[in-house]
């Protein structure tokens, strides 16, 4: 199967500064996008297109770093993270609609939540797997962790714990389901031992990764395991989605210009780490021309996105026999 990338279309975005983030809804009927310009843009997307004038969202004072997309099944819920060291939950009410107080409610959109608890910029953040619930993690250069938790009586449980000590830049959900099968690859066929999992991992400047599990009996978050293998900061993180297959894929990306792939067959299996090598077939060098600032599996989880400092992108996928191999590539 071939994962040529079709040809790129640009939207005019008319925001003021340099773009950090860009993500479509879960029916990619929709995209956000957030900038240097301390705004968040929301575009309606019609046969691929961005179409009419966006959705403008202010009151972040400080470049708005990230934005996520929460299920629809809860809602119409949009989440930002800024240098300021706030984290905001954006709900779609409707024109008129919401309570509209301190001038929270913007075209339809009413500030539902702003989280403060960081003392530093916050870089990253991701909602959980929804079969969990809605519950946002969000990394902070304070070197914290902090997990939100909607209750079903519109009440937020808040946590924060120390994660990378110089500074945590990216979070990713493992997915929900995990498959406690003993396989080698994603070609064998998925077993029906299934469990669930409650589990996340973080990059930081400490150049490491660290995974992350919920200890239900102590309802707290406990470090499992730290992976090594970078000699920089680690910029982005990604747990590869499994769809109840065998075998667990992070993919992270760092400022020492190289990605690597951890891998293992089983919850029981030690990880093991690749390269990818951008350089091939004339060489094995698995440097990239530039820092690499992020990492992005397609929702099947067989094809990652690496985006490169130098404005390109890659895409990668793992050949039967033969390793990652870079299948297509485009000037962003």
């Amino acid at each position: 199967m071939s994962a040529q990338a079709s040809k790129p279309v640009p939207v005019e975005t008319q925001h003021e500064d340099m773009i950090h983030d860009a993500q479509l809804d879960y029916y990619g009927k929709r995209l956000a996008t957030c900038s240097s310009d301390r705004t968040i843009r929301i575009f309606n997307v019609i046969k691929g297109e961005a179409k009419g004038e966006p959705v403008i969202l202010k009151g972040h004072t400080a470049a708005v770093w990230q934005v996520s997309w929460a299920h629809p099944s809860f809602g119409s819920i949009l989440a930002s993270c800024s240098y300021d060291g706030r984290v905001f939950i954006w709900k779609e009410v409707g024109q008129g609609q919401g309570k509209g107080s301190g001038g929270e409610l913007q075209d339809g959109w009413e500030r539902i939540k702003e989280h403060t608890l960081h003392t530093a910029s916050v870089n990253s953040i991701a909602w959980a797997p929804y079969d969990l619930g809605p519950i946002l993690a969000c990394a902070s250069s304070d070197g914290k962790v902090s997990v939100l938790s909607f209750q079903n009586d519109g009440s937020i449980e808040a946590g924060i714990f120390p994660a990378h000590g110089t500074g945590a830049n990216a979070i990713s959900w493992a997915p929900s389901v995990l498959s406690t099968a003993s396989g080698v690859s994603r070609s064998q066929q998925p077993s029906n031992s299934l469990t669930s999992q409650k589990r996340f991992v973080t990059a930081g400047s400490d150049n490491l990764i660290r995974i992350w599990g919920f200890d239900e009996e102590q309802k707290k978050w406990t470090e499992e395991e730290t992976i090594k293998g970078h000699e920089d900061w680690v910029r982005d993180v990604a747990w590869a989605p499994n769809i109840g297959l065998p075998g667990m894929y992070i993919a992270s990306a760092s400022q020492d210009r190289t990605v690597l792939i951890h891998s293992r067959a089983s919850p029981s299996s030690p990880w093991t780490s690749t390269p990818l090598l951008p350089s091939l077939p004339q060489s094995q060098d698995p440097h990239f021309p530039d820092a690499v600032w992020r990492v992005s599996w397609s929702l099947a989880g067989n094809v990652l996105a690496v985006s490169c400092g130098d404005g390109k992108v890659s895409l990668w996928k793992e050949g039967v026999g033969k390793g990652w191999e870079c299948v297509s590539d485009f000037s962003s």
